[in-house]
C-alpha cells in the first residue's frame, strides 16, 4: 500500500511491503490490510476501472465543441487550441509533484483527491468566463496527470506478474471513457438544452462516482489500526536515477511523440472534417468511432508486449498506422473519413497502450516504475503540450491542414527511431 511506513508502535522485525511510487515502507498492519484487499480483487479493480474511464473523457468531451465554445468568447484559432492544450501542458507539470505526493500522502488518497480535484476543474470550465475556462483546463489536466502518474506503479506493485495484461485493461477502460465522451458531446449537448456548458458540467458525474468507488482503497491505507501511518525513505530500497538513464529518456521521447500525435487529433480532428465540409455531427461520430476503436489497440497491443522480449515489431506497427491515417487525412479527409479513423485508431490506441507497457517493462521494481512513469508523463505531456497550438497557428498562417499534418508525419518517423530503442529488452 502506498501511503505507510514504520511508526513508532511497528517493532523493526514486522513485515513490511513496498509502496507504489514511492519508495516506501508500510506498516504491518497496512500491509495486512493490503493482503486482505488482493486476495478479494473486485473491489481494487473496479476502482482502477473506473479512475481510468476519467483519464480522458474530460479532455475527449472538449474536442467536438471546440467551434461553439471558441464562437462563445471569440477566441482564434490559436486561442481556441489552448482549450485543449492548457489541460496537456498541466499534465506535465502535475506530473512533477505526483510521485512526491504519492510517497508524502499514498497513492490511494492522492488518487482519491485528484478525482475531486478533476470533478472541481470540469464544473469550472463552464462557468461564464475565459479565464475559468482555462483555470478549469489547469485543474482537469493537474487531475489527470495524478492519476497517470501513480497508476503505473500501483499496477507493479498489485500485479506483478499480471502487469502487462492489467495495463491493458486500464488503457482500455481509459479508452472507452474518451469514445463514450466524445460520442455523447453532440447529443448531451442538445438533450440538456442546447449549450456546451450542459454536456462538459456532465462529466463532472463520472469523476463522483469514480472517487466514490476509490474511497475504500483510502480506507484500507490507513490500515487497520485507524491512524494515519506516514511515509519515510525505504530502507534498502536502492535509488535510481532515471533522469540520468538513456534508456529511460528513450521511453520518455516515445511517450511524449505518441501523446503529441494524439492530442493533435482530439484538439483537431473534428475540425478537420468540418473544414472538409462534414456536418458537425457527423465529425463528432466520426471522431467517437476513432475513440472506439484506439481500445482494441489499447487492450491487445499491451497483451502482446508483455509476451514478447523486444517490442520493436510493436513499435514498427503502431508507427507506421499513425502515419498511414495522418496521410489519409491530408489526401482525402472527408472521402476516406472513417477508413482513416479505424487505422489511426487503432494505431493511436495501441501506441499508447505500449508507451505505458514499456513504463512497466523497463522497469525493474515498483518504485522505479513510479519515477520513470512521472519523468516520461512530465517531459512527455510537456512536449505534447507544444502540438495543438503548432498545428493550430499553422493552419491559421496557411489556411490549409497540410503543414500541420506534415509536421505530425515527421513526429511519427521520429518516434519511430526512439521507440526502437525503447524497445530492447533492457530494463531501467
Amino acid at each position: 500500500m502506498a501511503g505507510g511506513t514504520h511508526t513508532a508502535e511497528t517493532p523493526p522485525e514486522a513485515p513490511v511491503l513496498v509502496a507504489a511510487g514511492a519508495g516506501v515502507l508500510t506498516s504491518a498492519s497496512a500491509a495486512s490490510a493490503r493482503r486482505a484487499l488482493l486476495a478479494h480483487p473486485a473491489l481494487l479493480l473496479t476502482g482502477i476501472v473506473l479512475a481510468s474511464l476519467n483519464m480522458r473523457a474530460a479532455l475527449a468531451s472538449v474536442a467536438p465543441l471546440v467551434g461553439e465554445i471558441s464562437a462563445s468568447f471569440g477566441l482564434s484559432a490559436t486561442a481556441s487550441s489552448l482549450i485543449t492544450s492548457v489541460p496537456v501542458l498541466f499534465l506535465g507539470v502535475g506530473a512533477l509533484v505526483a510521485p512526491w505526493l504519492g510517497r508524502r500522502f499514498g497513492a490511494e488518497r492522492v488518487l482519491f483527491a485528484a478525482l475531486l480535484l478533476l470533478g472541481l476543474g470540469i464544473l469550472a470550465r463552464v462557468l461564464p468566463s475565459v479565464y475559468a475556462l482555462y483555470g478549469g483546463g489547469v485543474l482537469v489536466g493537474t487531475a489527470i496527470a495524478l492519476l497517470n502518474v501513480l497508476m503505473p506503479g500501483m499496477i507493479k506493485r498489485d500485479f506483478p506478474d499480471r502487469a502487462a495484461a492489467m495495463t491493458s485493461v486500464y488503457t482500455g477502460a481509459m479508452i472507452a471513457g474518451a469514445t463514450l465522451a466524445a460520442a455523447a458531446a453532440v447529443p448531451l449537448e442538445k438533450a440538456l438544452g442546447g449549450g456546451w456548458e450542459g454536456s462538459l458540467a456532465f462529466w463532472s458525474l463520472l469523476a463522483a462516482v469514480a472517487a466514490l468507488a476509490w474511497l475504500p482503497q483510502v480506507l484500507i491505507a490507513r490500515g487497520r489500526t485507524g491512524h494515519v501511518v506516514r511515509a519515510v525513505p525505504a530502507a534498502g530500497a536502492r535509488a535510481v536515477s532515471v533522469w540520468r538513464s538513456p534508456l529511460a529518456w528513450q521511453v520518455t521521447l516515445f511517450m511524449g511523440l505518441q501523446s503529441l500525435w494524439s492530442y493533435v487529433l482530439i484538439a483537431w480532428m473534428p475540425t478537420i472534417f468540418t473544414d472538409h465540409g462534414m456536418s458537425r455531427s457527423t465529425a463528432g461520430v466520426v471522431f467517437a468511432f476513432n475513440n472506439l476503436i484506439q481500445v482494441a489497440g489499447a487492450f491487445v497491443v499491451p497483451l502482446l508486449a508483455g509476451r514478447m522480449r523486444s517490442q520493436r515489431p510493436l513499435i514498427v506497427l503502431v508507427t507506421t498506422l499513425v502515419g498511414a491515417g495522418y496521410a489519409g487525412l491530408m489526401v482525402a479527409p472527408v472521402e476516406g473519413a472513417w477508413l482513416w479513423s479505424a487505422v489511426l485508431g487503432v494505431g493511436q490506441g495501441g501506441a499508447v497502450g505500449l508507451a505505458l507497457t514499456l513504463i512497466v517493462l523497463r522497469s525493474r521494481d515498483a518504485v522505479t516504475a513510479a519515477r520513470l512513469s512521472g519523468m516520461a508523463q512530465t517531459v512527455g505531456y510537456l512536449l505534447a503540450a507544444a502540438g495543438p497550438p503548432a498545428a493550430g497557428a499553422l493552419h491559421q498562417a496557411t489556411g490549409s491542414w497540410t503543414l500541420p499534418i506534415c509536421g505530425v508525419l515527421a513526429v511519427c518517423a521520429a518516434a519511430l527511431a526512439v521507440g526502437l530503442l525503447a524497445a530492447r529488452n533492457r530494463t531501467v
